[in-house]
């Protein structure tokens, strides 16, 4: 699998933020689907190791069948600071997407993409360095302001920050809360909230995502079983 070298990796925060910055400006912000398959990815940690624990499920188009998934470890060389995560987890997730053997139409980040201070989060970086439509879908807020959307599935608002919008706040799930959906690359808004809603089966989170995090939740507690057995 290809993976553009977009820039060195070994950085300080004032230089992410200079590469982020930069890059902005690269990003494509149109681009339809719908998709025949689409990956899921997360990233877990393990703190008392600093051990990276990257996991992509492939999935069909609705989200209903598992075509393949690919797993990596490495540990954390960049520090924990918001804003700047992508340089801190995404070696680990090209690592792991390396290892697939077909490649994913489109792929959905446990993050955000526009949806971010500098307008270059998790999903932007992925997409522009593996050269795939790319969705942030977070389960939290980063920066912008809201209404609550309707309680209905499919109910969405605008996600707005200085007066631009950088995504939406989309009920996935009736009565559960919403989640903030964001471009990452190669894709336009419409799309990405389609994508997420065409992949959301009866849960909040898509479910390429929320098989990402399963995955990687489980690999990190192995990890740790396998430690404490060798003491």
């Amino acid at each position: 699998m290809r993976v553009r070298a977009l820039h060195p990796w070994a950085v300080s925060p004032q230089e992410a933020m200079a590469i982020q910055r930069r890059l902005r400006s690269r990003l494509r912000l149109n681009g339809d689907g719908p998709f025949a398959t689409v990956a899921g990815i997360d990233v877990s940690y393990d703190d008392a190791s600093k051990q990276m624990f990257a996991g992509v499920v492939v999935m069909s188009g609705d989200g209903r069948e598992v075509l393949e998934t690919a797993t990596a470890a490495l540990r954390a060389r960049f520090p924990y600071i918001p804003g700047l995560l992508s340089f801190r987890e995404t070696p680990a997730v090209i690592k792991a997407w390396t290892k697939l053997k077909a490649l994913p139409d489109c792929l959905i980040c446990d993050g955000h993409g526009l949806a971010h201070p500098r307008r270059f989060g998790l999903a932007c970086h992925l997409g522009l360095l593996l050269g795939r439509p790319s969705i942030g879908c977070a389960k939290s807020l980063l920066v912008g302001t809201y209404r609550q959307p309707g309680k209905r599935r499919g109910n969405l608002e605008p996600l707005f920050d200085r007066g631009e919008q950088i995504g939406a706040v989309l009920r996935t799930r009736q009565g559960v809360a919403p989640v903030f959906v964001s471009q990452g690359d190669r894709i336009s808004l419409d799309a990405a909230v389609q994508t997420v809603l065409n992949t959301c089966i009866g849960y909040r989170l898509p479910e390429p995502t929320r098989r990402a995090h399963l995955l990687v939740n489980l690999m990190r507690c192995l990890a740790r079983a396998r430690k404490s057995a060798v003491r």
